[in-house]
């Protein structure tokens, strides 16, 4: 069932409680690096602030090790972004999310007023989804409002603990969560055909699941990358120095069985760019099946780089969740590049194209591609977790539509 979405929600003169997502890159200057996730929260907050309602934001920012404020952690430099997005005063009260000195600026707040908390993660009660820290947090607002897509899989306070300590008000999804979650679920669900999914990574353990779940749902099939190793490995391929998980062997082989069963097509890798050594300095040769000793796969060959585009092509819907090589170093980057190419042209011919987050969005916006396509995920986790058909505890505490 659709979740309640903000635009259905009377804000005017309420105080929203506003899960984002914040966790942004920033230099060992402090200097954000990449503001994409604040701008794509902007829909959000400004359809708060201009019916009348105060915005109260929360958010993490990496995984602080000790309990209690850490300056490289602390959401300071976001504040100051997000006053020049916005072009006003955003409040930064405090270090401590839950202190006096916060919960009297949410206290005082007026309509059209915006404060950010400091990061969640500074307490340990966040990802313990501890329901006192997420009753103080609840108590702050009169509305909730998730629009954090990318920590949606996680059962933390901020996502789960809150909507449940605020029982009775509204509980909403955000825009960007709304669309993110409409465009994966329709892929998903009822997608125009053919049905094209790519997937890549280094770790094949990592997208077991979506595997399993996509090989009964697409037309074709693609896996590259690192983890398509320990695949080619159980089909009796030689893969030398190749990235192989040995723990994998009996998933890998399951994989090749059920997709032998499934109506879906499955395609891996038939050459490979390969190197002695992971550097862009390193000498490389092109092995076709089979990889001498001495040597890993770092990237897909000429072969399968025509074959991959081959399939790509006439596809009405594609979902590319993970790159095919090494796309950081030079040496490897083509593979990765054929496929954003690939992608990108079938979107201008009319298909529906989604991008998971993470290393694909990066890969994007380095080959300069970002607005080739429909939709690019801002969670890598969520949307791997809506690839492999397993429930979101982020949008599943959401209050459904009516």
């Amino acid at each position: 069932m659709a979740k309640l979405n903000i635009e259905q929600v009377d804000v005017s003169g309420k105080k929203v409680l506003v899960r984002v997502d914040f966790n942004v890159p920033m230099n060992a200057e402090g200097a954000i690096t990449d503001d994409r996730r604040i701008r794509m929260s902007l829909p959000t907050i400004q359809h708060i602030l201009s019916n009348s309602g105060s915005v109260i934001l929360m958010s993490h920012l990496g995984r602080p090790e000790a309990v209690g404020y850490e300056e490289k952690f602390s959401l300071a430099p976001v504040a100051k972004a997000l006053e020049g997005l916005l072009e006003r005063s955003v409040a930064f009260p405090s270090q401590d999310c839950t202190d006096d000195t916060a919960a009297q600026a949410a206290a005082s707040l007026a309509p059209g007023d915006v404060m950010l908390l400091d990061n969640l993660r500074f307490h340990q009660d966040e990802t313990g989804n501890k329901p006192e820290f997420a009753a103080r947090l609840a108590s702050y607002a009169d509305v909730f409002c998730n629009d954090a897509f990318g920590t949606a899989h996680r059962a933390h306070a901020s996502m789960v603990g809150v909507p449940a300590a605020m029982a009775g008000k509204p509980c909403a999804a955000g825009f960007l969560m709304t669309q993110e979650i409409r465009y994966l679920a329709d892929a998903l669900e009822s997608p125009d055909r053919p049905f094209v999914a790519i997937l890549g990574g280094s770790k094949v353990s990592d997208k077991l699941d979506a595997i399993t779940n996509l090989l009964q749902k697409v037309d074709r099939l693609i896996i590259g990358g690192a983890m398509a190793y320990t695949i080619l490995h159980t089909m009796g391929r030689e893969i030398a120095n190749s990235l192989f998980e040995k723990d994998q062997v009996e998933s890998a082989k399951r994989i090749v069985e059920l997709a032998a069963q499934c109506p879906s097509d499955l395609f891996l890798p038939k050459d490979h760019v390969c190197a002695r050594e992971l550097s862009d300095l390193s000498p490389i040769r092109v092995f076709d099946d089979h990889i001498e000793a001495g040597w890993m796969g770092l990237d897909i060959g000429p072969k399968t780089q025509g074959l991959f585009d081959t399939k790509i092509a006439g596809a009405r819907t594609i979902v590319w969740n993970g790159p095919v090589g090494v796309f950081e170093l030079g040496p490897f980057e083509v593979g990765t590049e054929v496929i954003a190419k690939a992608v990108a042209r079938e979107t201008a011919a009319g298909a529906i194209s989604i991008l998971g987050g993470g290393d694909t969005s990066a890969a994007a916006e380095k080959f300069e591609l970002t607005d080739k396509y429909t939709h690019i995920s801002t969670g890598g986790g969520a949307c791997l977790r809506m690839l492999e058909g397993k429930p979101l505890p982020g949008v599943d505490a959401l209050n459904d539509a009516s």
